[in-house]
């Protein structure tokens, strides 16, 4: 990049070095080794008179390693409506307001996106420190196609929501969606997640990463059911991310193929809606080909 454009970026002084974001800052921190932990993050955090967290214990184990005395504040998803409006108040008078969430990159699958939207309402400053993140971390390492990718956050605790949330997926597959999925998971649901995905998705690839940037961390490949398999035998522990490859798309030509054969015996009526169901395509799709075809 040429000199010129380090030199006017908002994020950089002239001399090179850089400038901290005012107003509210989104502090990403490690999702595990302490020295992921990036240079403007550390004087983003020493600078702030405010620090927002999910967890104060949590947060205050990471300023205590870098030497930061900040005031400490929680911001969980049962307070954050409550505490906006102090919050913005703070704003106002100009203060610098750190929010960071327990590990990676703060609102994704965590708090603040609330408080993010009333601060932009407002017009006030928001930025952004970015950081280590274990969606992409895992995706990355998962050897499985990298863009485009859909990351989902948690999936629904109980059996029944999930399936139910697997089976939209599905249907928006069926109607076009093709993307890596990416999900977080409890590692005492990993095994049972892992089944009904395998149900839903069928032999797809997928990856599941677990304690990333740790001393054990690992990441195993396989199908979903294999991983299924292999994780009802063996409780997973610490951070689990789990990678599932995109849905193949269906063949035009092997769609023509399985139309004529259907075509053969049945009603365009009747042969469009066996084939629907054989290859999960939409049935208004399926069925204009099928006229097509018949014509």
């Amino acid at each position: 990049m040429p000199d010129e454009a380090c030199a006017t970026s908002p994020d950089h002084g002239r001399d090179g070095q850089s400038v901290l974001p005012d107003g509210l800052v989104l502090v990403s921190t490690p999702i595990g080794n302490l020295g992921d932990l990036t240079l403007r993050a550390r004087e983003t955090l020493l600078a702030a008179d405010l620090i927002l967290c999910e967890d104060t214990r949590h947060t205050a184990r990471l300023l205590s390693a870098i030497g930061a005395k900040v005031k400490l504040q929680p911001l969980h998803e049962h307070n954050e409506d409550a505490a906006i409006p102090a919050v913005l108040a703070r704003l106002r008078e100009g203060r610098r307001i750190a929010l960071v969430s327990d590990a990676g990159v703060p609102l994704i699958s965590d708090p603040g996106y609330r408080l993010v939207r009333a601060a932009l309402a407002e017009g006030l400053p928001v930025g952004a420190v970015p950081g280590a993140n274990a969606a992409v971390t895992a995706l990355v390492l998962s050897g499985l196609p990298p863009l485009p990718f859909l990351v989902l956050g948690f999936p629904p605790p109980r059996q029944t929501a999930r399936r139910a949330a697997f089976g939209r997926l599905r249907g928006a597959e069926r109607a076009g969606l093709a993307a890596t999925l990416i999900w977080y998971e409890a590692p005492h649901r990993l095994g049972e997640t892992l089944a009904d995905m395998a149900a839903a998705f069928g032999p797809r690839p997928a990856a599941v990463a677990r304690e990333l940037t740790k001393r054990f961390e690992e990441v195993r490949r396989g199908t979903l059911a294999e991983l299924a398999g292999h994780y009802a035998h063996n409780v997973a522990r610490g951070e689990v991310t789990v990678v599932v490859a995109p849905a193949e798309q269906e063949d035009p030509e092997d769609l023509d193929e399985r139309l004529r054969a259907a075509l053969a015996g049945n009603s365009v009526k009747d042969a469009a809606a066996l084939v629907a169901v054989a290859t999960g395509l939409p049935r208004k799709l399926v069925y204009a080909r099928a006229l097509a075809l018949s014509r």
